[in-house]
């Protein structure tokens, strides 16, 4: 018989889109900070579209960005490379290129809440995420999902049912109601404790200093 972790655990709820390159690279702080500390989390990741209005045939990602937020070209050279730079002191690749497109996240939120329930959210949301900034994948696409779920331990049978029948789409609605209603705008939004919110990758030194004040109040 194997004896339990003995581990402290924080619980970490991560509001995210898969398409947000800020949510796994501060996913990657965060687990930086777990590693540093010692210590393990119950993560639960949670819907968040950042364009819930795109079209199935997506955008050309730096269009869509110039669109909403007014960058010009330079400007979005020069995050991309950040965002590169960043990834690669993270451990994760981005690869992006001209061609790279925006595309609507519905159905992969509604994998995910599904993934929950068979206790392999946590795998599938990583899964996309390579899916979507390292292979350059279009996640709103049947067969990419399914080469994501299968990655996760997934079954693709059970997965096409439920986007076939929408049987995830109203909880998938009223999850994210839930944190609109809460104020959540922007992604991701970590809450450590059931109490702390952080909002963007706030970076690794932040996130140990509220995982130890999460601990020192436990104790």
């Amino acid at each position: 018989m194997t004896s339990p972790d003995p581990r402290p655990v924080v619980q970490v709820d991560i509001v995210s889109d898969v398409v947000c390159p800020w949510c796994i690279v501060g996913f990657r702080q965060l687990d930086l900070a777990l590693q540093q500390l010692g210590i393990l989390t119950h993560l639960r990741w949670h819907p968040f579209e950042l364009n819930p209005n795109m079209p199935l045939e997506g955008q050309n990602l730096r269009e869509h960005i110039a669109e909403k937020y007014g960058s010009t070209i330079e400007q979005s050279q020069q995050a991309r490379a950040r965002l590169t730079e960043l990834g690669t002191t993270l451990g994760f690749t981005f690869n992006f290129n001209d061609e790279s497109r925006i595309v609507n996240t519905f159905s992969a939120h509604q994998l995910l809440d599904w993934a929950e329930t068979q206790g392999r959210q946590h795998p599938l949301k990583l899964a996309l995420f390579e899916a979507y900034f390292t292979h350059q994948q279009d996640v709103s696409d049947l067969d990419v999902l399914l080469a994501a779920l299968e990655t996760a331990g997934l079954d693709a049978k059970n997965a096409r049912v439920v986007l076939q029948t929408g049987s995830h789409a109203e909880s998938v609605r009223k999850k994210q109601q839930v944190w609109t209603s809460r104020n959540v705008s922007g992604v991701p939004s970590m809450v450590f404790g059931g109490k702390y919110l952080l909002t963007g990758a706030q970076g690794t030194d932040t996130y140990v200093q509220v995982l130890q004040r999460c601990l020192a109040e436990a104790a």
